[in-house]
């Protein structure tokens, strides 16, 4: 493992932290740019839904920071405390974003589709990938096809994080034409809410980065043990 996993995991917590770090400003930046139309979050998700002749898809408040999502399983637009009840940019950028995915699942968005479908599998994965990973380090010797094996079960999760960002641009994207289109901001208050989304769509570029760059090395690994 040495000092090439150490440097690799360090530039990705690096470039992470300064991700989330520059998201949080924005979001706390655009939180105090109150909207001329008065709209709070809840309000904002459920015209977008109604805008798009979605109706069996609820709005409903969730505990905690950053917590927002849509659920496909149960059709819920999940929105925090925050941007449920607040009246800013901030709030408008997340409930339009969080509406975005039930607008790909009520038109069978592809990528969506098949991140829902990988789901399960990542959920499985994640739980044991890392001790199947480290045994198979430990082992490459005498059973080399060990960590073969958790290589395989860790591409599924890098694949999954790469799926994962032509969705969120994508609800990003549909977010942001609507809140347009609709006329539900002033310039400024739209800036603000894309400039928001710009910011939380690069967090999954990072993690992106950062789980192929992990797997390129596992890979080196194996390669290596296997030509010694």
């Amino acid at each position: 493992m040495g000092m090439s996993y150490m440097l690799l995991a360090g530039i990705i917590m690096l470039m992470s932290w300064l991700v989330s770090s520059r998201l949080k400003s924005k979001f706390e930046f655009y939180s105090k740019l109150r909207l001329q139309n008065g709209m709070s979050g809840a309000e904002i998700a459920e015209k977008m839904l109604a805008d798009h002749g979605i109706r069996d898809v609820r709005v409903i408040s969730t505990p905690g920071q950053l917590t927002d999502h849509y659920n496909p399983k149960d059709k819920t637009v999940n929105l925090s405390e925050a941007v449920y009840n607040q009246r800013n940019a901030a709030a408008a950028a997340v409930a339009a974003h969080e509406c975005g995915h039930a607008v790909q699942h009520a038109q069978a968005y592809q990528w969506l589709t098949l991140r829902s479908q990988l789901v399960p599998i990542v959920s499985v994965a994640s739980n044991f990938v890392q001790w199947i990973l480290l045994a198979g380090i430990l082992m490459i010797k005498v059973f080399p096809a060990l960590l073969l094996v958790g290589i395989v079960i860790f591409a599924a999760t890098t694949l999954f994080t790469i799926i994962t960002l032509p969705v969120e641009y994508d609800a990003s994207n549909r977010a942001l034409a609507w809140l347009k289109n609709k006329h539900m901001l002033n310039q400024a208050e739209y800036n603000g809410a894309e400039d928001s989304l710009k910011w939380a769509a690069r967090t999954y570029v990072v993690a992106a980065i950062g789980s192929i760059g992990t797997l390129l090395y596992y890979i080196s690994i194996y390669m290596g043990g296997r030509n010694r």
